[in-house]
């Protein structure tokens, strides 16, 4: 009943595969029913479901469904990352998406 990303969502893929989500960023942009979503989607042990023709990912979440949009788990993975870059620097990270003329707060 907690989000688990990288290895620790690996290691629990076994005990939990309906809400152990992967290959999100394949979902941007797409609609529900492009071949390579639906063709994707046989590999996939979590739901997705069709939402306005726009796929979505539900999970079960304390005794509860849950939607979310691609963007949402892809933002989940990168906030993971900035977590892991700032203990590996010991410092925070600021200025990750400077070249992207992105502000990071």
């Amino acid at each position: 009943s907690e989000r688990l990303i990288d290895d620790a969502a690996k290691n629990q893929v076994v005990l939990n595969p309906n809400n152990t989500v992967f290959d999100a960023k394949r979902l941007i942009g797409r609609k529900f029913n492009d071949t390579s979503i639906q063709s994707d989607k046989k590999h996939w042990s979590f739901k997705e479901v069709n939402y306005n023709r726009k796929p979505k990912i539900q999970v079960d979440y304390k005794t509860k469904k849950k939607i979310f949009i691609q963007e949402e788990i892809s933002s989940m993975v990168l906030i993971k990352m900035k977590e892991i870059a700032e203990a590996y620097l010991c410092k925070r990270v600021s200025d990750s998406g400077v070249f992207s003329t992105l502000k990071i707060l």
